[in-house]
């Protein structure tokens, strides 16, 4: 099979399409043959080696698939038959023509939705989901700070927090995505570049502070974050885009506010039995709103579509950080 694959760590043009062996599924796994996976900044840092898959996982990129069912390994319940429409969340090997998945972590694709639309959902909309309600307990009335309000993560946590009966704020970095992020519901939208994020953020809360932030920057947002979270508040870390590094006296101002903070790191995780009832959750819970009955309906953001072949363009793309919503890569039939 063909698959993405760089020899060496470094940039873009390390990236080339490689021919290597295909998975056999192992007890309990399916084999899906694979036609669209979805860029990540995950993908971005292993291809600079600072971000290795975690032990056991497959060294090729992609963190995410949709395809169709191609075999079935030994010890599989029965649940998903050959050629079902299948997504899921992968700790690697998403960008090749066929990856093994744990059968309890595969999500059925809602028959109205394409290869390529079904792509960009397993990464972003289940770390928003597991961020929103299994880390942050979102509740109904709530204000919710949503950092790089335009990404994948962004634009799936604007609606899954609408759905919540909560309410988005986002940030971001140009008038674009901002007008984007309005789009897809968020209350109020604030450009970092030219904008103090807490002052608008406490101007639109009358003073008392966002419940939860959803932050993928780091260290250098903690003082700004922490002036705009309210008593009680929930800070939810899971990236440091600007590094990891905070000067200040952080905890005291944390303990003056009762906040607390949570990381996550969904990679880490993906193959324990808590990642398998999140999914179930999203498939119970948040996939029937992708149908085109439901209401309200949910909607995954394509912003451009990258053949295998030209891997390295698509990462160059993402390094501009001019997408809007996910860059999604389609395998060789």
């Amino acid at each position: 099979m063909f698959a993405a694959y760089f020899d060496c760590p470094g940039g873009p043009e390390n990236l080339y399409m490689k021919e290597v062996m295909k998975p056999d599924p192992g007890e309990g796994e399916v084999l899906v043959k694979v036609s669209a996976s979805a860029l990540n900044r995950a993908d971005l840092l292993q291809r600079r080696g600072k971000y290795p898959p975690p032990k056991g996982a497959s060294d090729i990129l992609g963190l995410e698939a949709a395809g169709s069912v191609a075999g079935l390994g030994p010890g599989c319940s029965g649940r998903w038959q050959l050629g079902d429409a299948v997504m899921a969340l992968l700790s690697g090997g998403g960008q090749a023509q066929y990856v093994t998945v744990p059968e309890g972590h595969l999500m059925p694709i809602p028959k109205d939705m394409t290869f390529i639309q079904a792509a960009a959902i397993p990464e972003a909309w289940l770390t928003a989901f597991q961020l929103l309600h299994f880390v942050g307990k979102v509740q109904e009335g709530e204000t919710v700070l949503i950092h790089a309000g335009a990404s994948g993560v962004g634009m799936a946590a604007i609606q899954l927090v609408r759905l919540a009966k909560a309410v988005p704020i986002v940030t971001a970095g140009t008038q674009e995505k901002l007008k984007a992020t309005a789009n897809t519901g968020a209350a109020l939208g604030i450009n970092y570049n030219n904008e103090d994020f807490s002052e608008k953020v406490l101007e639109f809360t009358r003073g008392s502070g966002v419940d939860i932030i959803l932050d993928c920057v780091g260290g250098s947002y903690w003082e700004k974050n922490l002036t705009c979270l309210s008593t009680d508040g929930r800070w939810i870390i899971y990236g440091l885009l600007s590094g990891g590094e905070v000067h200040g006296d952080l905890l005291a101002r944390l303990l003056s506010k009762r906040a607390s903070i949570h990381t996550s790191l969904l990679r880490s995780r993906d193959k324990e039995a808590s990642n398998a009832i999140s999914t179930l959750a999203f498939t119970e819970d948040v996939l029937p709103y992708f149908s085109g009955a439901a209401s309200p309906r949910l909607q995954p953001l394509v912003d451009s579509v990258y053949p295998l072949h030209k891997i390295a363009e698509a990462h160059r793309f993402m390094e501009e950080n001019k997408n809007i919503g996910k860059i999604v890569i389609e395998m060789p039939a």
